[in-house]
């Protein structure tokens, strides 16, 4: 049973769906930007953490720039959600050239050949519009899926996703996920899972753009105990050439092996080092779609539990 605030996000969730979608797309995408603003001139905890993270992979940078690329930040992570929100009124065939693949020759081949391919995604660009683009164009996708509070709203977008052909998994509150992955992994399925967070308390600590991080165990182990192949995939945002809007890249890195010895524990952890090394050209590359508004790096953690 919902309280008067899980009424208030469900009702504001549902709302704010139901009005991006009937909005003509430039002024959506316009109305999102000065949300964008105005959350990062109010400041608050998320756009602190932002502003740490992004200050830790881009040392860099000048108090202006860095406060530019925050504002930036921002202005990506509300145009996720616009995305999101107007998937559902795109046909397939709109949604083709809105995510363009870069890498992915050896990733194919192996889909060809009927086996199993695991993907190590960050928080960045659009990785929902990459899961709809996919299950059309490419394969379809199992994945999974934090539980969102209130229960209602977790169920709309557990809904909406599998409305668009992904199968999701909830990482809470079912099965065993990675019981249920494997199985699904052994079937030869697209698994694409969000791994720059450690949301079990089971990860692992890994160097990401020069400093200690705890990132998901889950994408390195599932490949080695399903025997799939294990790529990581950067996403950024492009901006279309006529200046009317942003399109998705997804950058494939190189398959990760397997070292040939080690323990499961060691082979794991060597694993993740190389997606997250792959990972990190990106968020380097393209900070600003990094929507990493969570602690991640060991020294924040530590910081918490002190």
């Amino acid at each position: 049973m919902l309280d008067l605030a899980g009424n208030l996000t469900l009702a504001g969730y549902r709302t704010g769906w139901a009005l991006v979608r009937r909005l003509p797309e430039r002024l959506a995408y316009a109305a999102f930007d000065r949300i964008a603003d105005a959350m990062y001139m109010r400041g608050g905890k998320h756009v602190t953490r932002m502003r740490s993270n992004y200050a830790k992979v881009r040392p860099e940078l000048s108090e202006n720039d860095l406060e530019d690329l925050v504002r930036a930040g921002m202005r990506s992570y509300l145009r996720y959600w616009c995305d999101s929100f107007r998937l559902s009124t795109l046909t397939p065939e709109q949604l083709a050239p809105r995510v363009r693949l870069v890498g992915d020759e050896d990733a194919r081949a192996v889909l060809a050949q009927g086996r199993s391919l695991v993907l190590f995604l960050g928080h960045l660009g659009n990785w929902d519009t990459c899961g709809a683009w996919a299950t059309t164009h490419f394969a379809p996708v199992t994945t999974v899926a934090e539980r969102l509070k209130p229960e209602e709203l977790f169920d709309e977008f557990l809904e909406f996703r599998e409305s668009l052909g992904m199968r999701i998994i909830p990482l809470t509150g079912g099965d065993d996920p990675f019981r249920e992955l494997v199985r699904a992994a052994r079937d030869g399925a697209f698994i694409p899972l969000l791994g720059d967070r450690d949301l079990t308390k089971r990860g692992v600590t890994v160097q990401l753009c020069g400093h200690e991080a705890k990132v998901a165990a889950g994408p390195a182990a599932l490949a080695l105990t399903a025997g799939a192949a294990l790529y990581a995939l950067g996403v950024h945002y492009e901006r279309r050439a006529d200046g009317s809007g942003y399109d998705v890249v997804a950058t494939f890195g190189d398959r990760v092996e397997a070292p040939e010895s080690g323990t499961s524990t060691e082979k794991i952890r060597a694993m993740t080092q190389q997606c997250v090394d792959d990972l990190g050209v990106t968020i380097r590359e393209h900070t600003e779609d990094w929507h990493m508004m969570q602690r991640v790096f060991t020294d924040d953690l530590d910081e918490r539990g002190a």
